[in-house]
């Protein structure tokens, strides 16, 4: 069951929080006083002092209160429409059909959200978080279930920053059609962060939505962070941590997922990287395994359903982790034991339907494949293993990397990409 929440109300309410130092928790205060923002801004201001020294202690402590009845004759709701319909944001509240539903359930739901896009707040979702110095294998696993988890019809959440999150969103995307994700923002959606996504954004706006509960104008801020993380895995079922090193910032996203009672899901990492760290403590302390994403989809019991509806289900996980910063991460070392395993080459023998053929190109250099991995290998050490003239490697490394096989990094280290189909075929063959 839908409510519809008047638009004068809501009007009402994205106004006030667009005063200076009044934000969603005051705007909650004035709402269980007054039953309303626009009863709040009705309120006789003769009787403005003593409404608010009758309001409950904890409101009257609420610097934002005092700030609201000082702030109100500057309020201006048909400039704050104006504004909106310019920027091309919609309103939604708590209990209608665009609010995300889990969302709407908790106690510091943002009794107002801003949006651009579409937002269908009965779908099902899945947060996917991490470190935003993201490793090459921290973004490529994040892609690959983020794609994975929007095929299956759920919408893939994050926070639209660096690394980890904006790999997500394009997982999605690469869906096609079907993927649908939502970002939300650490400010207005007017002053996007980082800038360097803003291309992105305007993808996910063909396809999703962007959110926030900051009014437009608001700049993105460190402090509002952790709390748009709350909104993050608020409105998933789950949060899956793609990578994230011991003290990551992403971490805080699994106390507040632990909190809202959301299952927490992490993605095992190599063993050389220290950006795997923080995903392999959450695993020993309890967290599930996400290979896959019917990993994600059985411990959900969403597995071979129909995923449109919203619902809730139960958590089991560890105690919260403490509160920290991001920190650098630190690169993985190549001067690691190189083992080549069962040839990929030989693999795609039979196994690759619905799969382009390469080229010859590609082809006769498909044995580089079996001396790469998801540790950074230089191309000196790649060089002495497989034996090739410097010309031939260099040939063969730009053949593949052009197809998508593999990722060149910074001081000619290579590694596979993940994102490929072929590797993509092969997990889900193998599970």
């Amino acid at each position: 069951m839908y409510i519809e929440v008047d638009f004068a109300e809501k009007i009402a309410r994205a106004a006030i929080v667009s005063l200076s130092g009044v934000g969603g928790t005051t705007l909650r205060y004035l709402l269980a006083e007054f039953g309303s923002a626009r009863q709040a801004l009705q309120v006789p201001v003769a009787g403005s002092p003593s409404a608010a020294s009758a309001a409950p202690a904890s409101a009257r402590a609420n610097k934002g209160y005092a700030d609201f009845f000082r702030q109100r004759s500057q309020i201006d709701l048909a400039r704050t429409e104006e504004t909106l319909d310019r920027l091309g944001i919609s309103l939604t509240a708590p209990g209608e059909k665009a609010y995300p539903a889990l969302l709407s359930t908790l106690s510091d739901a943002p009794p107002v959200l801003f949006y651009q896009g579409t937002l269908e707040g009965q779908k099902h979702g899945i947060a996917i978080v991490g470190a935003r110095r993201a490793t090459a294998y921290g973004k490529s696993a994040a892609h690959f279930l983020g794609k994975e988890i929007a095929a299956r019809g759920l919408v893939v959440i994050s926070g639209l920053a660096r690394g980890i999150d904006g790999a997500a969103h394009e997982g999605a995307l690469a869906a096609g059609s079907a993927g649908v994700t939502w970002a939300y923002l650490g400010g207005g959606l007017d002053t996007l962060y980082p800038a360097e996504h803003k291309g992105l954004a305007e993808r996910i706006l063909e396809q999703g939505a962007l959110i926030s509960e900051y009014p437009p104008g608001m700049p993105a801020k460190p402090g509002a962070f952790p709390a748009r993380n709350r909104l993050i895995s608020g409105s998933a079922l789950g949060v899956v941590v793609a990578e994230a090193a011991e003290k990551s910032g992403a971490l805080i996203t699994v106390d507040f997922a632990l909190e809202q009672g959301r299952e927490v899901f992490a993605v095992p990492g190599p063993i050389f990287s220290s950006a795997s760290t923080g995903c392999h403590n959450l695993l020993r302390l309890g967290a599930h395994v996400a290979e896959t994403a019917e990993d994600i989809l059985e411990q959900l019991s969403l597995s071979g359903q129909g995923i449109t509806g919203s619902g809730q289900n139960g958590v089991s996980g560890a105690a919260p982790l403490s509160e920290a910063p991001d920190v650098p991460d630190v690169p993985d070392t190549p001067d690691v034991p190189d083992t080549p395993g069962v040839s990929i080459a030989s693999k795609m023998s039979g196994t690759s339907e619905g799969l382009s053929d390469p080229c010859t190109e590609v082809r006769d250099h498909m044995d580089l494949l079996d001396y790469l991995s998801d540790i950074p290998l230089h191309i000196d050490r790649l060089a002495m293993q497989s034996d090739l003239a410097p010309q031939d490697l260099a040939i063969g490394l730009l053949h593949l990397e052009l197809e998508g096989y593999i990722q060149r990094l910074p001081g000619q280290h290579y590694i596979l990409d993940r994102r490929h189909p072929i590797f993509t075929f092969q997990v889900r063959r193998i599970k």
